[in-house]
């Protein structure tokens, strides 16, 4: 079941294993917000609903600018990890191992950083990028 929210703007997505997730929060303080009035709501639907429940952040997405335009192609065949396939889509997918997160480079120089587990590794994933793109002479 999808339950939506209108503040803060987001969607919980409700399973019948009694797993909630929420999505399109702008922070974590308003998706566990989010993720309260939902179980909230729930209770007074069925009262043995738990008070007490873990939230964990799987999931954060991150956007930045690199502030400089990217050939993907010269990213694809310098860069480790990498996976570009611009038929299929039109940002190049780049693979961090620490902190364990996803990229995916635009040639505008945008930045989408997926995987994260907070916003320190977000902001870490897409620093440690900008400094390998230029230790190579890709911006």
């Amino acid at each position: 079941m999808v339950y939506k929210l209108k503040e803060p703007k987001t969607a919980a997505l409700i399973f019948g294993s009694g797993k909630l997730v929420c999505t399109g929060a702008k922070s974590i303080e308003d998706s566990k917000k989010a993720i309260h009035i939902a179980v909230d709501k729930m209770r007074g639907l069925d009262e043995e609903i738990p008070h007490e429940f873990e939230i964990k952040i799987q999931n954060i997405v991150a956007s930045a600018n690199l502030g400089k335009t990217l050939n993907l192609e010269s990213v694809a065949l310098d860069l480790e990890n990498t996976e570009y396939e611009p038929e299929q889509f039109p940002g190049l997918v780049y693979r961090l191992d620490d902190p364990k997160v996803v990229l995916l480079l635009f040639g505008s120089g945008k930045v989408v950083c997926t995987g994260a587990k907070s916003f320190e590794d977000a902001q870490l994933g897409v620093e440690k990028t900008k400094e390998r793109l230029a230790e190579l002479d890709l911006i």
